[in-house]
């Protein structure tokens, strides 16, 4: 049924994106109408990494599954860095960490937890995932924002450069950790029995599709990156509410779908791994990443978020570790991360 949806979405969404752009349809319908098509890509790009992982292998397919997991985000935000949007970048990226922890792991436990009383999941991997997420957003993301206090704008750059090499280093260590030298080191009793999967398509098909899925992503999204301003003066949104809110849950939507179906399959281990493990993307890779890019173009973006940014995530990931830590859940657990979600949505709103 999502396929068919996802295929009408792309052949409806794609012309039209073509057309409205050059014949200069008003910015809010062409803002819905990008939004609507990257989703609908997005979904493509998924389905395609989900094929080659199956054909390449599990190592080389956790890999795939870890470069092109927020490939969407990553497009959409180097072109609003082109823009000089450095405040709708890191709201996006405040936003990917808080849809994944809050939203998406909120909603994976509640609609599991309603089908199945108590749903268990790999309790190592989610203690070694608390470690990562300590380090990643409250020792990476918080030091900046104290040093930077008593810095110019050039050594907090400095600062930020320093601090994104850290983390990027760290986390192709954390490949080579899970991926290759403790592969299945930590093995859990309730791990769900892999099923001989059929990739849906071959590798050359995939290929093909991620290629041409990735060019229509970037050309949407540069236009996407266009209507924000007059956006967000038509609606009344602040620049922190479209990057936290909008661009997080467009750039992220098929990757939401798929955890949530997971957890309704009872297929915990991977519904968690979606959540946290493109939380940990995000904090450890996109974001130093764009800080890095940020360098060829004429605004560079420091990694230094606003105070409310810093404190929803600190928060995010401090109920996620509490609730995650004894490897198992339940549908008022996601009913839990959900009102938190709710409530820092409603207050970027009113920002």
């Amino acid at each position: 049924m999502f396929n068919k949806l996802f295929f009408i979405v792309v052949a409806l969404g794609l012309p039209l994106s073509i057309i409205g752009s050059f014949m200069h349809w008003p910015s809010a319908i062409m803002f819905g109408v990008y939004c609507i098509t990257i989703i609908g890509l997005a979904a493509y790009m998924g389905r395609a990494t989900e094929s080659l992982a199956i054909v390449a292998g599990p190592r080389i397919g956790g890999l795939l599954n870890a470069t092109f997991g927020n490939a969407v985000e990553l497009i959409i935000s180097i072109f609003a860095l082109k823009e000089g949007l450095i405040g709708v970048v890191l709201a996006s990226l405040t936003g990917s960490v808080l849809g994944n922890l809050l939203l998406v792991a909120g909603l994976s436990f509640f609609v599991g937890g309603l089908k199945y009383k108590r749903q268990e999941f790999n309790v190592y991997d989610a203690r070694h995932n608390s470690g990562l997420l300590m380090f990643a957003v409250i020792v990476a993301f918080v030091i900046p924002e104290v040093f930077a206090i008593t810095m110019d704008e050039q050594k907090t750059l400095s600062l930020s450069i320093g601090i994104s090499i850290i983390l990027i280093v760290l986390y192709l260590a954390t490949l080579l950790f899970k991926l290759i030298t403790h592969r299945g080191v930590y093995k859990h009793n309730t791990d769900e029995v892999e099923d001989h999967e059929t990739p849906e398509w071959s590798a050359k098909v995939a290929i093909t599709v991620l290629l041409l899925a990735t060019v229509a992503v970037a050309y949407v999204s540069e236009n996407l990156v266009h209507t924000f301003e007059t956006v967000a003066h038509q609606f009344g949104w602040s620049e922190l509410f479209i990057g936290v809110i909008i661009v997080a849950i467009v750039g992220n939507a098929a990757e939401h779908a798929s955890a949530i179906i997971m957890a309704y399959k009872n297929k915990m281990n991977i519904a968690v791994e979606i959540a946290v493990g493109s939380t940990l993307q995000i904090a450890m890779f996109v974001a130093p990443l764009l800080v890095l890019i940020s360098l060829t173009f004429p605004t560079q973006m420091p990694l230094v978020f606003t105070l409310p940014e810093l404190v929803s995530m600190v928060t995010a990931v401090l109920l996620t570790i509490s609730i995650t830590n004894d490897g198992d859940t339940n549908w008022f657990e996601g009913a839990t991360l959900l009102a938190a979600y709710i409530i820092m949505g409603i207050g970027f709103y009113l920002l």
